[in-house]
């Protein structure tokens, strides 16, 4: 393997060496590439990869005269040293996805983008494929960063791009581009809606008239003609998705969560020429992603569902409207801009429980609306649910953990939070129900 020709004399900064950071220096050594410089902001991470003072004075002096800079995604460059050199030189700021393109491009690629459901819909459409001997590798937000998959030249690669990542986006330019949907979210980051719906819009600026754009919805439709991009527009309905949906033998798909996000897995099954027996096969093969409304627990008409992956409370409302007889956990670390409105779902819920270490944000959302409990922590909830359900024996019940906010306060991430949950229920559901 070897660079490519065109990039070969560049000169490269690579900043943040997190999971992706480290996966572009591999990437380098393989292609026995030697023209890069690296930094991290965290000095327990500077140590861990040697760069000592004289190392960070050499980087920051010679970052001038570099021609691409590698971002980690989720940086935010407005509280890093490099903010003030980021204003007059953004253009040479890119990402790990920009190098993917830069380097291969004859690789055919679908990249999905959207607030809720990118994961589960890039993980359905790798299984899809797998089964239908189309061969295919998952990357990007979900799973291994793009630079450390095979890469070979017959896959197709699909990619699940952040607006964190598609914000220094520069060079990205996919076959099949899908945005899913558009709610509030990340906002703290992006600064504004608009900045927010820009960065997703990015998957589309680079397409031509052979490359597939995918869209579901009138205003993201309208948005993308009055920035007259290049791609092949096509709207996105769940007609074909419901002409098949009875066929399905998947509780976890059937769900109305689901039915947009399979509308355009339909629609990409379509294109790829994919028959209609063969997609209900797959699809009732699937199983789902552990922390997306995962039913992990059903017992004596009491449904247990970890949705921890719900960071944002558009994400928490899907679940909140598609369940019924709702003990609800919420809480964690508030997204600024996270607007909560219960109007519509609160009669799905009997009873939340709050936690984390910022309850009263969430009590003035759900105060005066719907009945709660302060609870602080993830296994205090988990017993008084327990304990609240005991005396229920013939009515359906959903135990929802969805906590619409970021598991940062209390836990790593939210596969913590979520297995936390599960093992909670776990030890104390037979001592309390």
């Amino acid at each position: 393997m070897n660079m490519p020709i065109n990039y070969s004399k560049e000169n490269f900064a690579i900043y943040g060496l997190g999971r992706t950071g480290v996966s572009v220096i591999n990437y380098f050594k393989r292609v026995k590439f030697k023209n890069y410089i690296i930094y991290d902001d965290k000095k327990s991470v500077r140590k861990a990869w040697g760069i000592n003072k004289k190392k960070e004075n050499s980087f920051f002096k010679n970052i001038n005269f570099v021609n691409y800079i590698i971002i980690s995604p989720g940086i935010d460059i407005k509280k890093t040293r490099l903010h003030k050199f980021y204003l007059k030189n953004k253009h040479k700021f890119i990402t790990d996805l920009d190098l993917f393109y830069m380097f291969h491009k004859n690789i055919k690629s679908i990249v999905v983008t959207g607030t809720n459901g990118k994961s589960t819909t890039c993980k359905i459409i790798e299984h899809i494929l797998n089964k239908n001997n189309i061969q295919s590798e998952l990357g990007g937000n979900i799973g291994s960063p793009v630079l450390n998959l095979s890469l070979k030249s017959k896959s197709l690669i699909i990619i699940e791009a952040s607006s964190f990542q598609l914000s220094y986006s520069k060079f990205i330019k996919p076959d099949f581009a899908i945005i899913l949907n558009i709610s509030k979210d990340h906002i703290d980051w992006h600064g504004s809606m608009k900045n927010y719906l820009q960065s997703k819009l990015k998957i589309f600026s680079l397409q031509d008239k052979k490359q597939l754009a995918l869209l579901n919805n009138n205003k993201l439709i309208r948005n993308f003609k009055k920035n007259r991009f290049k791609g092949n527009l096509k709207k996105v309905d769940n007609k074909n998705y419901f002409k098949i949906k009875k066929k399905i033998k998947n509780d976890y798909l059937k769900s109305e969560v689901n039915d947009e996000n399979m509308s355009f897995i339909c629609k990409i099954s379509e294109i790829l020429n994919i028959k209609k027996k063969s997609l209900i096969k797959s699809l009732t093969s699937f199983k789902g992603l552990s922390h997306r409304h995962e039913v992990f627990l059903k017992k004596n008409n009491k449904i247990f569902i970890n949705d921890s992956k719900a960071t944002s409370f558009s994400s928490t409302k899907f679940a909140l409207k598609n369940n019924k007889n709702i003990f609800w956990i919420v809480g964690g670390l508030p997204k600024k801009g996270d607007k909560f409105d219960l109007s519509d779902v609160k009669k799905n819920i009997i009873k939340s429980y709050i936690i984390g270490k910022h309850m009263n944000s969430f009590q003035k959302y759900i105060k005066r609306k719907i009945n709660y409990k302060l609870c602080k922590t993830l296994k205090n909830a988990v017993v008084s649910i327990l304990n609240d359900i005991k005396k229920i024996q013939n009515k359906k019940i959903t135990i929802l953990l969805s906590p619409a906010s970021a598991s940062y306060d209390q836990f790593k991430n939210f596969e913590e939070r979520g297995n936390q949950f599960k093992k909670f229920v776990k030890l104390y559901r037979k001592k309390y129900v």
